[in-house]
C-alpha cells in the first residue's frame, strides 16, 4: 500500500481493514471533507460503491441493506448538517437491531466552536441511539497510529453487528489537502508492513469471536417444565437482522403442541415450515375480548422478537394470567404491556433447539390448538367470501402473488397491519420486511429499494401515499444503485390511519389537521425517474401486479383507495368472525 499523504494513507487503511471484515458495499453522499474516505472506498476492488445525492436516503438505503442481509453497509458523509439528516435512520437501526456504521467527516479539532464554516458540534451527535462512538484521531503516519486505526475499524464493525446490534458512529476529523495530493515527509518509508499493510492473508487486524447467549441447564429444565402444559402459545414479533431460525421454532412447536402466532415480519409466517407448523395469521382479525373472554386462559406464553404488529394481541397478552415467558439475547425489554414475568436472556434459535429436544413431545392439548386454528381459519374464510372491499385485499393479493422467493417491504403505517391481519401464513420463500423499530413512515422507499439491492428475489415495496411522498427522492437509487422494484401505492389521500382514532369523530379539525387530503398526482414521477406508472382500481390490481412481478424494470401501481370504507369492511369483518365463532362455541 502506498500512498501520497497521510490522509490518504489513513483513509485507506482504515477502509482495507472493513473489507477484511466483512464489509462489502458502502453509502456514499458527496462532500468535500470526506473526500479521503470517499477515494479510498473507491478506490477498494472488493466494497461496492452505492452513490446517494442526499444524506436521509442513504441512510435508510444502508439500514434496509443491512436489515435484510444482518451485515454492515457503512455510510460516508461529509461535515456539518449532512451527518444530522442519517439521524432518522439511526434512530430506526438502533431500535430495531439493525448494523448500521456511520462515518462522518468532520472538521480539525481547533476550529470547532468558532463559528467556522459548515463546522457543527458532531461528537456524540447520535446521542444514546449508538452501541459506540469514537472521535479517531487525526490521521498520522506512526505504526501505532494506524494500529490503533485498523483495531477501531475491527472493533466498530464487531459492536454494529454484536448483541444488540446497531449503529455505530466514527466521526473523523481531517486537514487539507483532502484529495490524494503528494505531501512529500508525509508518509515515511519507516512505517511496519504491519501498520502499513495489515495482517497477512487478509485477515482481520482484531478478529472478535461473537458468543451466543445461553442458559445453563438447570434454568432449561425450569422452563421446559413450564412449557409442559396443555394451553400455551409461541408468540412470534418482528425479528432481529438476520432473524430466526424458522425451523428451530418449528421444532418447539412440536414439541409443546403449541401453535404459533406469527407475525409477518417475524420470519415465522412465510417458508416450507408452515406446512407441518401451526401457525396463525389472523388473530388480529378475531382476539377480542367479547370472544377471548369466553376462552380458557393459556397457561404459558413463549415470546420471541418485538414486540408484535398487532394491537389486539398484545392487548390480550396482558388480559392473559399466563406467565410469559420473554425472550431476547441482549436482556432487553420490548414489552410495553409489562404483561411478562420472566425475562430469558438466550438467543431464540439456540435456545428453541434446546427446549425441542428437552421437552422429546410435550403434553399441549389438541383441543386448545384446534380452538386456534378454527378462528383463524374462520377468518380468513370470512375475508375471502366478503364481496366488500377494502385496502387489505391488496396486502393479501401481494402476499398470495409474489413470486417465491422474493423480498417484500411493507411501509408503516396501514400497509403492515394489513399484512398482519390479511396475510395467509404460505410455504413459500417470502421475506417480509418494515420499519417498525421505530414505526416512522420516512425512508421507506430507499430502505425497500436497500433490501432490494442486497438480493435477486423480486423486490414488492407497498406504502401509503404519504409515505410513498415523503420519500420520493428514494426513487433515485433505482438508476443511481441499479435496483428494479413493483411500487404499490395505497392512495387514500392522505393519513388513512387516523381514522381508527377518537379524534376522527371531531372534524374540524380532522380533515385538514390530521387526514391532511394533498392532492397530489404521482404519475408525474414517471418521468422524473424512469419508471413505469399505472393508475388501476380494486378490480384491476391483481393483473397489474402479477404483470409488473413478471416484468423487468421497475413500475408503480397506485391504487386509489377510501381510508373510512376500508375501516369499516374491516370492523364489519371482525364482528362477522366473532359471532360465528361464539356460535360455533
Amino acid at each position: 500500500m502506498t500512498a501520497p499523504n497521510r490522509n490518504t494513507l489513513w483513509a485507506e487503511a482504515f477502509v482495507d481493514e472493513l473489507a477484511r471484515g466483512g464489509v462489502s458495499a458502502v453509502c456514499i453522499t458527496p462532500g468535500s471533507r470526506s473526500t479521503p474516505l470517499t477515494v479510498a472506498f473507491d478506490r477498494h476492488e472488493d466494497v461496492h460503491v452505492f452513490s446517494h445525492l442526499d444524506e436521509r436516503s442513504s441512510a435508510f438505503f444502508a439500514l434496509g441493506r443491512a436489515r435484510r442481509t444482518g451485515e454492515v453497509t457503512p455510510l460516508v458523509c461529509t461535515s456539518g448538517t449532512a451527518a444530522a439528516n442519517f439521524h432518522p435512520a439511526v434512530i430506526e437501526a438502533s431500535q430495531a437491531r439493525v448494523p448500521l456504521l456511520l462515518l462522518t467527516a468532520d472538521r480539525p479539532p481547533e476550529i470547532r466552536d468558532s463559528g467556522a464554516n459548515q463546522t457543527v458540534d458532531q461528537e456524540k451527535l447520535f446521542g444514546s441511539s449508538t452501541r459506540w462512538y469514537r472521535d479517531v484521531a487525526e490521521p498520522e503516519s506512526t505504526d501505532r497510529k494506524l494500529r490503533s486505526l485498523r483495531t477501531t475499524a475491527a472493533r466498530a464493525v464487531a459492536k454494529a453487528t454484536g448483541a444488540p446490534a446497531g449503529p455505530v458512529h466514527l466521526n473523523f476529523p481531517f486537514r487539507k489537502p483532502l484529495e490524494p495530493t503528494p505531501v512529500e515527509g508525509d508518509v515515511p518509508d519507516s512505517l511496519s508492513a504491519l501498520a502499513r499493510e495489515g495482517r497477512d492473508d487478509d485477515t482481520p487486524f482484531v478478529r472478535t469471536s461473537p458468543g451466543v447467549s445461553e442458559i445453563d441447564e438447570t434454568e432449561l429444565r425450569t422452563l421446559s417444565s413450564a412449557l409442559d402444559t396443555e394451553r400455551g402459545l409461541i408468540v412470534a414479533g418482528p425479528a432481529d437482522a438476520p432473524g430466526v431460525d424458522g425451523e428451530s421454532v418449528a421444532a418447539l412447536a412440536h414439541a409443546t403442541n403449541f401453535p404459533v402466532l406469527a407475525d409477518p415480519l417475524s420470519g415465522l409466517r412465510y417458508g416450507g415450515h408452515v406446512r407441518t407448523t401451526p401457525v396463525i395469521g389472523g388473530y388480529d382479525g378475531f382476539l377480542d375480548d367479547s370472544l377471548t373472554g369466553a376462552w380458557p386462559d393459556p397457561d404459558v406464553v413463549f415470546r420471541i422478537g418485538a414486540s408484535p404488529t398487532s394491537k389486539p394481541l398484545r392487548k390480550y397478552l396482558a388480559r392473559t394470567s399466563a406467565r410469559q415467558f420473554l425472550v431476547d439475547p441482549a436482556a432487553g425489554w420490548r414489552e410495553a404491556e409489562f404483561a411478562a414475568s420472566d425475562l430469558v436472556v438466550a438467543d431464540p434459535s439456540t435456545l428453541a433447539w434446546r427446549l425441542a429436544r428437552t421437552l422429546g413431545r410435550g403434553s399441549g392439548s389438541e383441543e386448545w390448538k384446534q380452538r386456534w386454528l378454527d378462528a383463524d381459519e374462520a377468518h380468513f374464510e370470512a375475508f375471502d367470501s366478503s364481496p366488500s372491499f377494502c385496502e387489505g385485499r391488496l396486502l393479501a393479493t401481494v402476499a398470495a402473488e409474489t413470486p417465491d422467493p422474493s423480498t417484500v417491504f411493507v411501509s408503516n403505517s396501514m400497509p403492515v397491519r394489513d399484512l398482519d391481519r390479511f396475510g395467509v401464513p404460505r410455504p413459500k420463500s417470502l421475506t417480509a420486511l418494515g420499519n417498525r423499530g421505530a414505526s416512522g413512515i420516512d425512508g421507506v422507499v430507499s430502505t425497500a429499494l436497500g433490501a432490494g439491492s442486497a438480493t435477486t428475489d423480486p423486490l414488492t415495496l407497498v406504502t401509503g401515499d404519504l409515505a410513498y411522498y415523503h420519500d420520493m427522492n428514494g426513487l433515485l437509487a433505482l438508476g443511481r444503485c441499479d435496483v428494479d422494484a413493483t411500487i404499490v401505492v395505497v392512495n387514500n389521500d392522505g393519513g388513512g390511519i387516523f381514522h381508527m382514532l377518537p379524534i376522527a369523530d371531531f372534524d374540524p379539525p380532522f380533515t385538514e389537521q390530521f387526514l391532511t387530503p394533498h392532492g397530489l398526482d404521482f404519475a408525474a414521477t414517471e418521468d422524473v425517474y424512469d419508471l413505469s406508472f399505472a393508475r388501476v382500481d380494486e378490480d384491476g390490481f391483481r393483473d397489474a401486479y402479477v404483470e409488473s412481478v413478471g416484468s423487468e424494470g421497475t413500475q408503480v401501481v397506485e391504487v386509489v383507495t377510501d381510508a373510512e370504507a376500508s375501516h369499516r369492511v374491516r370492523d364489519r369483518l371482525k364482528e362477522r368472525v366473532i359471532d360465528r365463532l361464539l356460535d360455533e362455541a
